[in-house]
């Protein structure tokens, strides 16, 4: 046989990061699905969207923690 040749043996660091990136996107989709569900202007919408495309994980955070809040964004 063939000395040295791992058979479809990925290194566990990238079987985590691929399940951590899908994790985000999922996430993701959920936040913008949620813009647009929600209230508030088509610009208000449109910037949050901008924030979760752009910053992935940060920007669906911060609409989790903030864009749900009406009180805080007018």
């Amino acid at each position: 046989g063939v000395t040295g040749v791992q058979t479809c043996a990925l290194p566990i660091w990238i079987l985590m990061y691929s399940i951590l990136s899908l994790v985000i996107l999922i996430l993701d989709i959920i936040a913008i699905l949620q813009v647009i569900r929600g209230g508030g202007s088509p610009v208000y919408k449109l910037l949050w969207i901008l924030i979760i495309l752009l910053l992935p994980l940060l920007g669906m955070l911060l609409y989790f923690l903030l864009g749900n809040n009406k009180s805080l964004v007018k």
